[in-house]
C-alpha cells in the first residue's frame, strides 16, 4: 500500500524513461530493476475499447506511426514500433495495462492516470477499475488524473483505492490546489514542481494530504523537494532520485 513505500515515495515517470522508451514493459522493468518505489503510467482506450498505456493522444511522437489513439483499433496500435528515441529497444510495442499488470503489478506500486483528455465520456474509468479488480491490485494502485469526474467515478467503483487531483501548472491548477477539490481527493494531491512552495507544503499539511510532485529531474530540484519534505515526486530518472536519497 501507498503508506507503506519510503518517504519520499520515487515514482519513475512513464517508467524509466530517461533510459528506455517511456510508457513500455521495457521502461517499467527497468524502473524495477532500477529501485524505483512506484511507476506512472497513463491510461487511455483504443477505438475497440481496451485500455492501452501511451501518454499522447496521438501515436507520431513515440511510435513509428500516426493517428489518434481512440481512433485506431488495439490490432494497429500493436503493429507500431514503439521504441521511440532508443535504438536498442527497436520493436518495442504499445503495452495494454493489462500486460502492464501482468508483468510488475505484484512487483511495484502503480500511479495510474486516467489520461482520456479527448474523449472524457467514454468508459475508461468502469473499464480500468475492472482490470485492476481482476488483477486484485487494489492495495497496489493509485489512480490520478487532471478531470476531477473520472475520480469521482472511480470512487464509486473503487472506494478504497486513493485518486489524487493532477493540478495544472501555474494560474490553471489555482482551483485545483485550493480547498474547493479537497473532499474528492482528500488525502493527495499532485501539483507541478514550481508551484510547489513551503507555504503549499504547510497548506497541505494541515489539510492532512499527501504531496507527490511532478516531474522533478534536475538535481537541485530534487533537493530541493526533499528539502520541503514533499511525500513523493515523479522523476523520468529514478536511479538519480534514489543516489541522491542515498538509497542507492
Amino acid at each position: 500500500m501507498l503508506d507503506d513505500l519510503p518517504k519520499p515515495v520515487v515514482f519513475a515517470h512513464r517508467g524509466a524513461s530517461q533510459y528506455a522508451p517511456e510508457n513500455t514493459l521495457a521502461a517499467f522493468e527497468l524502473a524495477v530493476s532500477q529501485g524505483a518505489d512506484a511507476i506512472e503510467l497513463d491510461v487511455k482506450l483504443s477505438a475497440d475499447g481496451k485500455a492501452v498505456v501511451i501518454h499522447d493522444q496521438t501515436v507520431d511522437r513515440t511510435t513509428d506511426g500516426s493517428g489518434r489513439v481512440n481512433q485506431m483499433t488495439l490490432a494497429s496500435l500493436k503493429g507500431l514500433n514503439a521504441q521511440y528515441r532508443f535504438d536498442a529497444y527497436a520493436g518495442e510495442q504499445i503495452p495494454t495495462l493489462d500486460e502492464v499488470f501482468e508483468s510488475v503489478g505484484k512487483r511495484i506500486f502503480i500511479n495510474v492516470e486516467l489520461t482520456n483528455y479527448a474523449s472524457r465520456h467514454d468508459n475508461l474509468v468502469p473499464i480500468v477499475a475492472e482490470i485492476v479488480k481482476r488483477h486484485q491490485l487494489e492495495n497496489e494502485v493509485l489512480f490520478s488524473s487532471f478531470i476531477p469526474g473520472n475520480l469521482k467515478k472511480m470512487k464509486t467503483l473503487l472506494p478504497d483505492v486513493p485518486v489524487a487531483l493532477l493540478a495544472s501548472q501555474g494560474v490553471l491548477g489555482v482551483a485545483s490546489r485550493s480547498a474547493l477539490f479537497t473532499q474528492l481527493s482528500p488525502k493527495i494531491i499532485h501539483p507541478y514542481l514550481d508551484d510547489v512552495t513551503p507555504q503549499l507544503m504547510n497548506t497541505e499539511r494541515r489539510r492532512g494530504r499527501r504531496v507527490h510532485v511532478w516531474t522533478v529531474n534536475e538535481d537541485t530540484d530534487l533537493r530541493r523537494m526533499i528539502d520541503y519534505g514533499v511525500d513523493g515526486f515523479f522523476t523520468d530518472d529514478p536511479a538519480k532520485a534514489l543516489r541522491i536519497l542515498e538509497r542507492k
